[in-house]
């Protein structure tokens, strides 16, 4: 993961350009249809940075998998920094219970609105829980959780585009950038 120059002058850097990105959601679909071969998958995406790392997984994921999706949106950010208070602002429409869930995240740092997502989730019986991040800051973690799919591990830097915002900003850029301070 070597930096390039901006595409957008809100970025200081380019981190993962858009071909990286896809290429690495193409080998992550791969290993989830291997993965949940044979059983039915329920798709959590976590609103709103997940959307767009959501649609292209669900698109590299093979036809034979039999997939649902719901969504949940949780908030535990203000700006650029955690208030570490996470509230449930959407649940599931349908019950986990009895099912394979694969909870799909945008990015992964302090672990704390995934911890208490995944804990809520567990709380109602599923028959397995997983989580699919599309960036993991390991440098960031203040729980022990660790995805089970990741597609890149970035530096402790923030980071928007490919879902990711700043105050609802920078979603639609098609690479992941630091933010220019």
């Amino acid at each position: 993961m070597s930096a390039q120059a901006p595409t957008h002058p809100a970025l200081s850097k380019v981190l993962l350009d858009e071909a990286t990105i896809k290429a690495r959601i193409q080998e992550l679909g791969v290993q989830i249809t291997r993965d949940y071969a044979g059983r039915r998958l329920m798709i959590v995406g976590v609103l709103k940075g997940s959307v767009i790392f959501l649609a292209d997984l669900l698109r590299a994921l093979g036809p034979e998998l039999d997939v649902e999706v719901d969504f949940v949106a949780v908030s535990s950010y203000a700006g650029k920094a955690s208030t570490g208070s996470v509230r449930t602002l959407l649940d599931l429409r349908e019950s986990p219970d009895g099912k394979d869930i694969l909870v799909i995240e945008d990015i992964v740092d302090t672990g704390l609105t995934l911890t208490s997502l995944t804990e809520t989730l567990l709380s109602r019986k599923p028959r397995s829980l997983e989580v699919c991040a599309l960036l993991d800051k390991p440098d960031c973690r203040k729980t022990p959780l660790q995805p089970k799919y990741v597609g890149f591990k970035i530096p402790n830097e923030f980071v928007v585009g490919f879902g990711l915002d700043y105050d609802e900003r920078y979603r639609q850029l098609p690479c992941v950038g630091v933010l220019r301070t």
